[in-house]
């Protein structure tokens, strides 16, 4: 039994022993007993009492007594001084509740704060005050990004977007917004402040949170021409503040985590020529110590942490995602297959050509066109219902391993495909089941790229109830790959912020122990191998081994 268990035992066995203090004290001190021999001993006369010798005393028409008595409807008098009796030792004993409550309030309150501590042990999570020009003032100036118009509209509503009612009924009358793919630091943030396990002691903190925003910092740089020194400088400035901070010398930064809500190639820039695309937030060295949650990781760098992309599904409450989850489980799906993309000429390693064709020849494939000018997959309408009219959604990597479109297709209750593990597999390590044959197929990007196979053929050769079966599967996972809304507190149910948190506490509590213990080892391994020891704990040679060879091999 470890020492959390033993703790949560003790804290038990003493809230058991005051609650059972206090059903004896009001017992004893404050029920009064004094009537109860007396009441139990008085006989029911139900003939009419009346003493002729006594003036107070009248007989009314009905045969009940009036003036000097109480009565009672089957007849039996009661005397009115024992009423002033009753009365008298009911305001005393409420005064001695009041008083008793009075004595008890600090008691009540460390009971109450003990239950806390007891709830949040492990989980307390501490948010630097970082000055403004850090988060929220991106928010205020979003008119500065290079798209400003859109980056606007798409941060309303705390990060979700705009609403986007239920049209055609492809969506649900509320949870559902317009949300940008890469507007997870601000979403995120806001999540946070609705934890229920903050504390401003970052002394009891399990991790300490930085709300720098750092997705939505480099995007107004993307699209225009600045110079390195611009595009780097609040990545440079935080850093500087952080090293500045207590918390910062308790584990050198190693339990501090922060979002940055765009794919981890924007925040590796190699190069400093202004033309080179990024910053350099994930090389800087504060940087390699903190945990970096970003919407796709490098499989071959230890810092950053995939957590899934924000779909445009908020539920607020837990019967939101039930109905949609019932709905998906109901749905009639035409097509055995499907895809939503473009093509990618300009890649020489790209796939997409060949899934384009493969598709557009077999009449059980729907291909969504996003590569016209009309902006079909730009509109969330359009990509749901292709997804949930198909039983299985195609997703090949685009200019990076991954792509919104997975969350997307898991939201449709739509079986994702894959062609590389680096999308999915080795990504989303605390949101997606390890056992990923469960909800997903995985068909070789190189078979495809040679036209050693046909992706029909292996989805047809799938057996009726084990598709049934990953299907269920996927629909399982929709409320762990979304984001809840922020402005309420979803209950019972698990989202992606909640999986996220747990990441991160049970990473930090290793690294904790490891110092505790003069241990190194989860920093030890090789980076190019990060993929690898994060999702198998080895760097043995593995049969993915070729899907991530890197340009020097």
């Amino acid at each position: 039994m470890n020492h959390t268990t033993v703790t949560r035992c003790r804290n038990n066995f003493w809230l058991i022993v005051f609650t059972l203090f206090i059903f004896w004290y009001a017992l004893l001190y404050v029920y009064d007993w004094s009537g109860r021999g007396d009441e139990s001993s008085k006989s029911v006369d139900h003939s009419i009492s009346f003493d002729a010798s006594n003036p107070d005393q009248i007989q009314t028409s009905n045969g009940h007594a009036e003036t000097g008595s109480e009565n009672v409807s089957n007849g039996m008098t009661v005397e009115k001084s024992e009423i002033d009796s009753y009365d008298e030792n009911w305001f005393e004993d409420a005064e001695k509740v009041k008083i008793l409550e009075k004595d008890l309030e600090p008691l009540m309150m460390e009971a109450e704060a003990n239950k806390h501590e007891l709830l949040c042990s492990g989980r307390y999570i501490y948010v630097h005050d970082l000055p403004s020009r850090f988060n929220i003032d991106y928010i205020k100036q979003c008119n500065k990004h290079s798209n400003p118009d859109d980056t606007c509209h798409q941060l309303a509503n705390m990060g979700l977007g705009s609403e986007l009612g239920n049209p055609q009924r492809v969506f649900m009358p509320t949870g559902w917004y317009a949300t940008n793919q890469f507007s997870l630091d601000y979403i995120f943030h806001n999540r946070m402040r609705q934890y229920d396990c903050l504390t401003n002691d970052s002394s009891k903190a399990a991790a300490v949170f930085v709300p720098f925003y750092a997705g939505l910092d480099i995007a107004r740089y993307l699209g225009d021409y600045h110079n390195i020194s611009e595009r780097d400088a609040d990545s440079l400035a935080v850093a500087d503040w952080l090293r500045n901070q207590p918390e910062w010398e308790e584990m050198d930064g190693r339990d501090h985590f922060l979002v940055a809500g765009r794919t981890t190639w924007d925040f590796r820039r190699k190069g400093n020529k202004d033309w080179d695309m990024g910053n350099k937030l994930m090389l800087l060295p504060e940087f390699q110590n903190t945990t970096v949650l970003t919407i796709e990781s490098s499989p071959w760098n230890k810092n950053d942490f995939a957590i899934p992309y924000p779909t445009i599904f908020h539920p607020s409450t837990e019967d939101e995602v039930n109905t949609w989850q019932n709905r998906m489980r109901r749905l009639r799906r035409r097509y055995l297959f499907s895809f939503a993309g473009s093509p990618k000429p300009q890649r020489k390693d790209s796939i997409r050509g060949e899934i384009i064709n493969q598709c557009t020849s077999s009449k059980r494939c729907r291909f969504l066109d996003c590569g016209n000018k009309d902006e079909k997959c730009e509109k969330p309408l359009n990509v749901m219902k292709t997804f949930q009219s198909s039983l299985f959604c195609l997703q090949p990597p685009g200019d990076s391993f991954t792509r919104r479109s997975i969350f997307d297709s898991i939201l449709a209750g739509c079986i994702p495909v894959f062609f590389t593990p680096g999308s999915a597999y080795v990504q989303y390590l605390w949101h997606l089941p390890p056992d990923f044959a469960k909800y997903s197929v995985l068909i070789s990007g190189f078979d495809v790229k040679i036209k050693k196979v046909n992706i029909e053929g292996v989805l047809k050769r799938i057996p009726r109830q084990k598709v049934s079966e990953m299907r269920e599967e996927v629909i399982r996972l929709i409320p762990k790959v979304s984001y809840a809304d922020p402005r309420s507190v979803l209950t019972g149910i698990e989202d992606a912020f909640d999986g996220t948190l747990k990441g991160v506490l049970d990473r930090v509590e290793t690294l904790r122990q490891e110092i505790r213990e003069g241990k190194n080892s989860s920093l030890e391994f090789n980076e190019e191998n990060s993929w690898k020891y994060y999702m198998f704990g080895t760097e043995k040679r593995h049969r993915w081994d070729h899907f991530f060879r890197t340009n020097q091999d």
